[in-house]
């Protein structure tokens, strides 16, 4: 099939226990443990219901104001999915709205991630779904294709291949490479337990701020006192 005009409709995602694990730690955390590479550009904004979502990615490419694929996209999806959309980051036109919305959330769709518009803001907040996405207008999308589904794409500066981890929360959105996963849920669970002890320590004022004054010397600050 040509280029624009294919979908695959399987594809490997990524372990359920992996995903389980993710739910419980901050957004950020996974980040930082991949050397804060794989968090999607700032500006995505929490729409939905759902302020926290962690599932498989489901890639849907459309022509930017265009939703005929993310219709389709969202009839092939599996319970808990993150159906990610490169819109090309278009925001002068919308490609999803509640009406699509509610048929994700009748999917048992766990999130819609659009890097382009939304519409219908303050239905998208009512409904048990999460929603992220650049903007928002009331122009309404066109659907006549070409578009892709369960390819590379992508999205907020990242490439995302179907089945990769997607973890989002009020910060935004990072993906987690599927073969990488395993590992880097280790290690943000490692990270996320040391935040944990230096704000207990800060809490009981008994931070030790040494590693401060460590660091600068070790980068050659020269300190009076």
């Amino acid at each position: 099939m040509a280029i624009g005009l294919r979908i695959a409709e399987q594809f490997t995602r990524v372990a359920p226990a992996l995903i389980d694990r993710a739910a419980k730690l901050p957004v950020a955390n996974i980040g930082d443990v991949m050397n804060r590479m794989q968090a999607m550009r700032g500006g995505f904004k929490a729409y939905g219901g759902r302020r926290a979502l962690v599932g498989p990615a489901l890639t849907v490419r459309v022509r930017p104001g265009d939703n005929l694929l993310l219709h389709r996209a969202i009839d092939l999806a599996q319970p808990g999915d993150v159906i990610v959309c490169d819109g090309g980051g278009d925001l002068s036109i919308a490609v999803a709205g509640d009406l699509m919305a509610s048929h994700a959330v009748s999917r048992r769709v766990g999130a819609l991630v659009v890097d382009g518009a939304v519409r219908d803001i303050k239905e998208l907040a009512q409904l048990d779904l999460g929603v992220w996405a650049l903007g928002a207008t009331p122009a309404g999308p066109h659907k006549e294709g070409p578009g892709e589904i369960g390819y590379p794409i992508a999205c907020g500066g990242l490439v995302v291949a179907p089945g990769d981890l997607i973890a989002a929360d009020e910060d935004g959105v990072v993906v987690v490479p599927r073969e990488a996963a395993e590992a880097v849920i280790a290690a943000a669970e490692g990270h996320a337990a040391k935040e944990a002890a230096t704000t207990a320590a800060i809490r009981g004022a008994g931070w030790d701020r040494a590693w401060v004054e460590q660091t600068l010397a070790a980068k050659g600050f020269a300190i009076t006192r």
